[in-house]
């Protein structure tokens, strides 16, 4: 569960760090548009009431908290499911990127009543109009990592008799 803890713990620091720097030290909040590396990666500000792309974003103080509920409930529910499964440490790792994200998210719906984000890639003419942060990248990873690092419990080969045996 250490090693859990501690992916949980980057996650987090990383994601908060990153919006530190980039919204109000980079004073991105006020400019509202940085290209760092046009049109690959920029920096756009964003406020997300909502989920995923501003889903279910309707602003009211409700959703805030609901949706801040919903967060700390999944976050409890992934840390007793991994404690009480043997997981290998890439599944642990994974789980501690879920937890530690959802968490950062949590923290900015908590001190700003949404989620900051501000990284926007786009490619290939393609302009993509949503923004998100390390904290979105976290869960995801998190959350693939999981899939692919969780092993089921394999069954015994299931024997056939043959006839008059």
């Amino acid at each position: 569960m250490r090693i859990m803890f501690w992916a949980g713990f980057v996650a987090f620091i990383t994601d908060q760090l990153s919006k530190y720097l980039v919204i109000h030290t980079m004073e991105l909040s006020r400019v509202m548009s940085i290209d760092v590396l046009p049109p690959l990666l920029n920096f756009r500000y964003g406020e997300n009431r909502g989920i995923n792309f501003g889903l279910f974003g309707d602003g009211t103080d409700a959703s805030r908290w609901i949706l801040i509920a919903v967060a700390c409930v999944i976050c409890v529910g992934v840390v007793v499911w991994a404690h009480r499964h043997a997981l290998g440490v890439w599944a642990k790792i994974s789980a501690g990127l879920l937890v530690g994200g959802a968490l950062a998210n949590v923290v900015d719906r908590l001190v700003y009543g949404y989620v900051l984000d501000f990284l926007n890639m786009s490619c290939c003419g393609i302009n993509n109009p949503f923004v998100f942060n390390i904290a979105d990248i976290y869960i995801f990873a998190g959350a693939i990592g999981l899939i692919f690092f969780t092993s089921t419990p394999k069954s015994a080969p299931k024997t056939s008799r043959k006839k008059g045996q």
